[in-house]
């Protein structure tokens, strides 16, 4: 699809037909915010609320608007050019760019495989299966359904895994926490502290991740979105970032409710001790299934949008077949890219890691990558699109100011880190 075939492009459909129109263009914005709510942006939400209370919520909040501006850029660029991120960057800057790009892509994509398959390890430790049968089982699952051939396959299939999430939102009223102890969270944020200062910056990479950019953009091409159905990718997308960050909302609200209730400051080591906290609430075996079912919906859906965006990144960068439509012998290289990221990931955790740590470590790495990410994506939104689709006025300038206050604290966590 080129520019140019955008006049050719039929008139908006008839009324009666709208909501329907709409409603064929949900998918991949859901999709991908569900996914971004994964096991490590789970961890490092759950950590934050045993840490720091509710003083976490309002910077949730803030970052709903910030989402979705950041992947509405996506939306526009994917279905007005019809072509992948990787593929944009390398006709617009070259090779070399688009390598670069890339290479931030896989650094972000198997360190978020990583989490996403600890997470499934600690769910199962949870049941008492080994790490090597949850892993391996899920590695399994998740490798055959993307062979299927069908993108709408795997969209219907990941959207129904990832809504077990919505039980984080059930734990959440099942708690009880203090609207009193909210309240006051939401005006007490502790700015002149380091060490929340270092989770807000995990917290702002764990919700604004690379691999969100490569995949939703490529899956309103595999979905074959047009123009005419803009507004209602454009509500998928804001509906998604809603969703995202109610659960990573509820997330807080469950630690800090429960273990952060018991002494702020206090760290966690473990998944159990994060489904613990639910006990008193629900039961010890309740508690084990709804936060355990939580997590596993979060963390496949997640290492499945994770391995298909780093498989569409690389083939878009190097020019070869790279769609879920397409047969494992047709896009020979694609599948085995996805394949093996799903294996790399496996077999690193079933080798066994701290995943608590490693989950906030990971969101603080999407963070310092965000610079690139995002400079790479305003510079796209310039000049790819027709000046028809580019933003204008006041709204681009708020797009570059947010965009330009969170790579700032990639930077800062860059200096953080080293």
């Amino acid at each position: 699809m080129t520019t140019e075939y955008i006049d050719e492009w039929p008139a908006k459909p008839r009324s009666r037909f709208r909501l329907l129109w709409l409603f064929a263009a949900v998918g991949p914005g859901l999709m991908v915010m569900l996914a971004d709510t994964d096991a490590g942006s789970v961890i490092t939400a759950a950590q934050s609320g045993a840490q720091w209370g509710y003083r976490m919520i309002l910077p949730q909040v803030i970052l709903i608007p910030i989402l979705y501006m950041i992947q509405e850029i996506t939306v526009r660029l994917g279905t007005v050019t019809g072509k992948g991120h990787g593929q944009l960057i390398r006709e617009c800057f070259g090779m070399k760019w688009a390598l670069l790009s890339v290479g931030t892509l896989f650094v972000s994509a198997i360190g978020a495989l990583i989490t996403e398959f600890s997470g499934i390890a600690g769910v199962g430790q949870l049941f008492g299966i080994p790490s090597y049968e949850s892993v391996g089982a899920a590695t399994v699952l998740l490798i055959g359904l993307g062979l299927t051939g069908s993108y709408r396959r795997v969209e219907r299939i990941g959207i129904a895994v990832g809504l077990f999430e919505v039980l984080f939102v059930v734990a959440a009223f099942l708690v009880h926490p203090s609207l009193h102890a909210v309240a006051k969270g939401l005006v007490s944020i502790p700015w002149h502290q380091s060490n929340y200062i270092f989770l807000l910056a995990a917290n702002v990479g764990a919700v604004i991740m690379p691999w969100m950019v490569f995949y939703q953009q490529g899956a309103v091409i595999d979905k074959r979105l047009s123009t005419k159905q803009m507004r209602g990718a454009r509500l998928d997308t804001l509906g998604g970032a809603v969703a995202t960050q109610v659960l990573m909302i509820a997330v807080v609200v469950i630690t800090a409710a429960t273990i952060g209730s018991a002494g702020l400051g206090r760290p966690l080591t473990d998944v159990a001790q994060i489904a613990s906290a639910l006990t008193p609430a629900l039961g010890a075996q309740a508690a084990k299934w709804v936060f355990g079912l939580g997590m596993l919906g979060a963390s496949l859906i997640a290492a499945l949008v994770v391995s298909i965006a780093g498989a569409w990144g690389v083939g878009e960068a190097l020019g070869f077949k790279h769609s879920l439509n397409d047969r494992p012998r047709e896009a020979k290289r694609f599948y085995a890219i996805y394949s093996l990221a799903h294996i790399a990931g496996a077999l690193l955790v079933i080798f066994s890691m701290n995943v608590v740590a490693l989950s906030v470590d990971v969101e603080v790495l999407n963070a310092i990558l965000l610079p690139i990410v995002l400079t790479f994506l305003l510079l796209l939104e310039a000049k790819a699109l027709p000046a028809a689709w580019r933003m204008k006025g006041l709204y681009k300038y708020l797009v570059w100011t947010v965009s330009g206050i969170v790579m700032v604290f990639g930077v800062y966590m860059m200096f953080a880190t080293l």
